[in-house]
C-alpha cells in the first residue's frame, strides 16, 4: 500500500516517523512518500520537502512568506496526483494540511488526520470543514474527543505518542558522567534551554534565557539546538555568551537536567514527561501577539496546563517574560525552590490524563483496519 504523509514541524516528524515504523511492521509492502524531516527519512520515507523549508511562525511571518507557501501547496497537490497514493495521512500543521485535505477529498482521495490541529484554541468552526474533508481523525489529547463531539464528529483518541517516545529514551539512559564527557560539560547541575526551533522565537527568547547564566553561577546552562538551525546561528544570537550547544539531542539533555526554560509548544509537554521542572515562556512580534490574543480561546499556552486544565507550570508571556520574573520562577523550580515538589506531584496527574502507552501502534492498527474495510 502507498502512504503519502505530510508533517511540517519537528514534533510532527517525530510522531510521523514512529507511525511509519508501526505501519511498516503491519504492512511489509508499504511505500512512503512524505513531506517531513530526518526521522521520517530514517524510517524509509522518500522526502519531497524537508521541514526546515516549511516552518513559518506567526501571522506576520506567514504573510511575508505567502508566495513560498502557495508554491509549496501547488507542488504538493501535483506530487500527490502523480504518485497516486492509497491514502493521504496529514500530521498536525493545519495551515498547510487543511488546504491539502480539502483538495484531496474533492478529488476523491482518502484522507486520514493524525494529531488534530489545535482548532479548539482558535478558529473552532474549522471543525465543520474537517468533518467534510477528513475520513478519520486520530487525536492525542483527551479533551479533543469531547470537543469534536460538539460538532457531531466522532474521532479516535489513541493516547499521546510522546509517552512512548519518552519511555524509549529513558530505557536507553546514558550515565551522567558519560553524558558530561561526551558533550564536554562541567560537573555543575544542568539547566536546559529550549528556545524553540524557529528563528523568530529563538531570536526573541534565547538572549533572555542566556542572561540567567550570570545569576545562577552554581549551574551550567546548556542549549538544546534544533536540527534546522546551525551552531553559527545560535552563537550569533547568544552574542558572545559561552553556552554549550547540543543539537538534535533534546531528550538526552532533558534526562540530565535539573530544570528547564522552555518555549511554548510541544516541548513543554516533553519536558514534563521527562519529569523536569520548567518555566514556560513565549515572546513574539507585537502585532502577531496582539492578533493572537484577540483570536485564541484557551486559558493557557502550554500543553501541560491545557491537559490538566489548571496552571501547574508557570507561563511567562510577552511583557511578563523579563529577566526579573524569569529569575524568580527559575529559582522556584530548582532544587530547594518553593514550587518544585508540588510541580513534580502535578506531573503524575498529567501522565494519568494522557492515558496508556502504544499510541503509534494503536493508530497504525486502526488505520489499516479502515483501509482494508
Amino acid at each position: 500500500m502507498k502512504y503519502y504523509i505530510i508533517a511540517g514541524e519537528a514534533s510532527g516528524d517525530l510522531h510521523a516517523s514512529n507511525l511509519i515504523r508501526e505501519l511498516r511492521q503491519k504492512d511489509p509492502e508499504a511505500e512512503f512518500r512524505a513531506w517531513g524531516g530526518d526521522l521520517m527519512q530514517e524510517q524509509g520515507a522518500t522526502l519531497v520537502k524537508h521541514i526546515k523549508e516549511l516552518a513559518f511562525m506567526g501571522f506576520v511571518e506567514v504573510l511575508l512568506n505567502l508566495r513560498t507557501i502557495l508554491r509549496n501547496i501547488r507542488l504538493c497537490k501535483d506530487d500527490i496526483a502523480e504518485w497516486n497514493p492509497d491514502v493521504l495521512i496529514l500530521v498536525d500543521y493545519p495551515g498547510f494540511n487543511l488546504r491539502i485535505a480539502r483538495w484531496a477529498r474533492k478529488n476523491g482521495r482518502k484522507v486520514f488526520y493524525y494529531i488534530s490541529p489545535q482548532i479548539w484554541a482558535w478558529k473552532q468552526n474549522r471543525a465543520y470543514k474537517i468533518k467534510e474533508d477528513v475520513e478519520k481523525m486520530y487525536v492525542i489529547l483527551p479533551f479533543e474527543k469531547d470537543f469534536y463531539r460538539r460538532f457531531d464528529m466522532e474521532v479516535d483518541f489513541v493516547g499521546h505518542p510522546l509517552l512512548d517516545a519518552v519511555k524509549q529514551f529513558r530505557d536507553q539512559r546514558m550515565p551522567t558522567e558519560a553524558f558530561r564527557q561526551t558533550y564536554g560539560l562541567s560537573d555543575k547541575p544542568i539547566v536546559a534551554l529550549l528556545p524553540g526551533s524557529r528563528k523568530q522565537e529563538i531570536s526573541k527568547m534565547l538572549p533572555l534565557f542566556a542572561q540567567m547564566q550570570d545569576r545562577f553561577s552554581d549551574y551550567q546552562f546548556v542549549l538544546a539546538g534544533a536540527p534546522s538551525q546551525t551552531k553559527e546561528y545560535y552563537e550569533s544570537v547568544l552574542g558572545g555568551k559561552k553556552i554549550p550547544i547540543i543539537s538534535g539531542e533534546t531528550y538526552r539533555l532533558l534526562m540530565h537536567a535539573e530544570a528547564a526554560l522552555v518555549s511554548s509548544g510541544t516541548a513543554t509537554l516533553e519536558t514534563a514527561l521527562f519529569n523536569v521542572p520548567e518555566v514556560v515562556c513565549y515572546k513574539g512580534g507585537w502585532l502577531s501577539y496582539y492578533i493572537a490574543r484577540m483570536l485564541v480561546k484557551v486559558s493557557y499556552i502550554s500543553l501541560v496546563n491545557l491537559i490538566v486544565d489548571r496552571e501547574i507550570v508557570k507561563e511567562l508571556i510577552q511583557g511578563e517574560l523579563n529577566s526579573k520574573n524569569l529569575e524568580t520562577e527559575l529559582t522556584a523550580v530548582l532544587p530547594g525552590g518553593n514550587k518544585r515538589d508540588q510541580l513534580l506531584k502535578d506531573y503524575e496527574e498529567l501522565r494519568e490524563k494522557l492515558g496508556g502507552s502504544g499510541a503509534s501502534e494503536i493508530t497504525a492498527s486502526r488505520m489499516l483496519k479502515t483501509l482494508k474495510g
